[in-house]
């Protein structure tokens, strides 16, 4: 399984924006919609990579944990489905119910948006504050498959308590470890 490091968009960057189908409703979704009173999570994710695989159930935790007071989230999957056909939106909608996704999955059928955030891996993680800047990109915590530690979903945790108390956030964000987003290839 080859591992991919985050990019880590700069700090303070705007938040891009987006439209995009949600794999479960099939209807349009937008940043607006998803964007949260205290901040918002963008997480690029697909269903076949073992990092996100490995991590699934503390995504839906930290979701749960957190919209509650104010945080939005969404998931995006940006992957070339042609040669990866398991991540599919019909393979998205079946993970999102298997997983019970409190967020919206949507599909980055142009591979726009991923670029757009720069995003290079699954998963890949952004914290934009209220005003849609972004506070917190890299790793969900330092737990892979198959080191052993236990996936905790510490440092986005951290962020994300970090807007809720008013503390700056850490300098020392480590970027996120995944499989490399699947580009299609170039016309």
């Amino acid at each position: 399984m080859a591992r991919t490091e985050s990019k880590m968009l700069p700090l303070g960057t705007q938040a891009p924006d987006f439209t995009l189908i949600d794999a479960v409703t099939n209807k349009p979704v937008s940043l607006k919609n998803v964007r949260g009173e205290k901040g918002t999570v963008v997480m690029f994710i697909c269903n076949h990579c073992p990092f996100v695989k490995h991590v699934n159930d503390e995504l839906v935790r930290i979701c749960n944990d957190y919209r509650v007071t104010g945080f939005g989230f969404v998931g995006i999957n940006s992957n070339d489905i042609i040669k990866y056909p398991e991540d599919s939106p019909a393979e998205m909608w079946r993970t999102a119910r298997r997983h019970s996704y409190p967020f919206p999955y949507l599909y980055d059928e142009t591979q726009e948006i991923a670029k757009a955030y720069d995003a290079a891996c699954t998963p890949d993680f952004y914290l934009f504050d209220d005003e849609l800047k972004l506070v917190y990109r890299g790793q969900l915590d330092n737990s892979r498959p198959g080191n052993g530690i236990p996936v905790n979903g510490r440092d986005l945790r951290e962020a994300l308590d970090n807007i809720l108390n008013n503390n700056p956030q850490r300098k020392d964000q480590k970027p996120s470890i995944g499989c490399n987003i699947k580009w299609k290839e170039a016309p």
